[in-house]
């Protein structure tokens, strides 16, 4: 591109025509960055719909081809074990037990990788959460972690939000439950939920004094089948966390976590002011 230069500014004729030059210059280039923004546009969103159609048939190969040997695999078993239990040596039976087991901890695996497919193509409908009223309800549906135990629940008043009610719902059952579960061994467990505000953010978070986690291995939390425990600790996949942060990512906020090992842990999610 090139430019006036002081001497072509002693001719106003000429400068005009310099000038009018570089505009339609300037145009074309314009025109030829817009076009090939639009072509690389259209190749991302082609790129995109295949990529989530080869998700679809992943999820759908999933979905039905894995679940079906599975069931198999769990109904011959259970039907060995009910059948020809009390012929079955000690040691057998505990085999056949851990087919079971293994098949069932397969088949939420599964499910739960689904759910988590899912979340790439789940529209998100915003609009007014009752957020205290939501917690509430988990609380009532995980009912049946409390019972036999010591727990102190602590809600404070939560303020409303916006977001997609389901998926806000999903973040707070699962965040509340691993709260229960890593506080499984405590006398008294105490889980918290509660709120800050930022400039232009909700900051909610859920805390408890249960296990905890080494701050050095935080960067595995949100990742799929990650886990920073053993299944012979607790149980679980390893994807709940990571569909926790999908969705708060989906409503454009953020998570993270703060523990120590044997002293609890607190989860933090923002959402938009």
């Amino acid at each position: 591109m090139s430019f006036v230069s002081p001497s072509d500014l002693e001719d106003p004729e000429e400068t005009i025509r310099l000038l009018q030059e570089e505009l339609a210059e300037t145009n074309r280039e314009v025109v030829a960055l817009t076009l090939e923004l639009e072509k690389r546009v259209e190749q991302r969103t082609a790129e995109l719909a295949a990529a989530n159609k080869e998700l679809e048939a992943f999820s759908y190969s999933i979905s039905h081809d894995l679940r079906a040997p599975l069931r198999h695999i769990d109904g011959f078993a259970q039907l060995l074990r009910e059948r020809f239990g009390e012929q079955l040596p000690p040691q057998a039976k505990g085999l056949v037990d851990k087919v079971c087991n293994s098949a069932q901890h397969l088949g939420r695996l599964i499910d739960d990788l689904l759910n988590f497919s899912r979340l790439s193509r789940q529209p998100v409908n915003k609009r007014p959460v009752k957020t205290t009223s939501l917690v509430q309800q988990v609380f009532e549906e995980l009912q049946s972690e409390r019972e036999g135990r010591q727990v102190d629940i602590r809600v404070g008043d939560l303020p409303d939000c916006r977001g997609d009610v389901t998926l806000l719902k999903q973040v707070f059952f699962n965040l509340i439950a691993n709260a229960f579960k890593f506080t499984r061994k405590r006398d008294l467990a105490i889980v918290d939920v509660g709120y800050y505000q930022e400039p232009k953010e909700l900051v909610f978070f859920v805390s408890d004094n249960g296990a905890g986690f080494d701050m050095a291995y935080a960067n595995k939390l949100f990742g799929v089948f990650q886990r920073l425990h053993s299944t012979d600790q607790f149980e679980g996949t390893g994807v709940g966390l990571s569909i926790v942060q999908r969705i708060i990512h989906r409503h454009g906020g953020r998570i993270w976590a703060k523990a120590e090992v044997n002293k609890g842990a607190t989860f933090y999610f923002t959402l938009p002011n």
